[in-house]
């Protein structure tokens, strides 16, 4: 019997420890393309630390609050080594996801179609 991913969830004394939505995003989508098959899990840790190592070579100070960009960039390069994306569409998805941020009222709910 496998042990579910979900238990793996980063949590403290008081719940989960995501600073924001977009973190507990990261983390599922993460478990949900490992689930779909595609990637290993043990590839999905090498990418990880391969990116958090390369961050404090490039002087990350490592105090906490950039895991989950790292989260997000080791995905971003693992979906395009295993050739689910390609660096491109990786670039086009940041920029109308940044254009749809900056056009989108103080907190309502960012939608890609508000892309301008």
């Amino acid at each position: 019997m496998t042990t579910p991913l979900f238990q793996f969830q980063p949590t403290d004394s008081e719940g989960p420890v995501f600073k924001a939505p977009w973190e507990a995003q990261a983390f599922s989508l993460v478990v949900a393309l490992h689930e779909q098959g595609a990637f290993s899990w043990d590839e999905w840790a090498a990418q990880l630390s391969a990116e958090i190592k390369q961050a404090q070579l490039d002087g990350d100070p490592d105090l906490g609050d950039t895991y989950y960009t790292h989260w997000l960039h080791a995905l971003e390069q693992l979906l395009v080594k295993k050739q689910v994306t390609s660096e491109p569409e990786v670039v086009a998805r940041v920029d109308k996801w940044r254009r749809a941020y900056l056009a989108t009222p103080h907190g309502q709910p960012i939608e890609l179609n508000n892309a301008s």
